[in-house]
């Protein structure tokens, strides 16, 4: 009985973090990447400290998907994978490292939490500038126009690493608010 219940519980906390990152994705998309991203990466980071790491990858996979149909970002569907292997290396790393610095109270939550933005964000522009820039934009050669490959280079270099720092940050306390909201109910 148990066991049924944590993935009721799963799905349920999982569905909240992909109803949150609809609404949001929506509601910022015409006030640019700078807000939209930090919003997405706060919902990222969110789902990962409070939902588990297969949750926040779940939301991470997902993200770009909704992306894509809103119309927010590149109109490209082939720019995909790459936009939510990013997402999975930045929530990947920031659970993992929080994880390591067993951050089951807040204070060592803020400490993991921290910590693993950091690194998770610098991970995810890597894997986004590399991904795209450095593989997508050439195998595309001459199917992309040059105002594009100007849009995609701008677009998948410092303004992931600035979305996710800021998304990363502002989650850590929202996740720890949210943690113990979650003990205080289960009490």
């Amino acid at each position: 009985m148990k066991n049924t219940k944590n993935k009721i519980l799963w799905i349920t906390r999982t569905a909240l973090f992909i109803a949150i990152l609809i609404v949001f994705q929506s509601l910022s998309a015409s006030f640019g990447q700078i807000v939209t991203g930090s919003l997405v990466n706060l919902v990222l980071v969110t789902a990962a400290l409070t939902g588990g790491l297969w949750s926040g990858i779940t939301v991470a996979a997902i993200s770009p998907f909704f992306a894509f149909i809103l119309g927010i970002g590149p109109k490209l569907i082939q720019l995909i994978p790459f936009i939510a292997l990013g997402n999975i290396v930045y929530v990947l790393v920031v659970a993992l490292i929080a994880k390591a610095f067993k951050a089951e109270n807040n204070p060592m939550l803020f400490v993991g939490g921290i910590t693993g933005v950091v690194v998770g964000a610098l991970l995810k522009f890597a894997t986004l500038y590399l991904g795209v820039v450095k593989v997508f934009i050439p195998l595309m050669g001459d199917g992309l126009k040059p105002p594009q490959v100007e849009t995609f280079t701008t677009m998948f270099s410092t303004p992931q690493l600035i979305t996710a720092l800021i998304g990363g940050v502002v989650a850590i306390p929202v996740a720890m608010a949210v943690r113990k909201i979650l003990k205080l109910q289960k009490n």
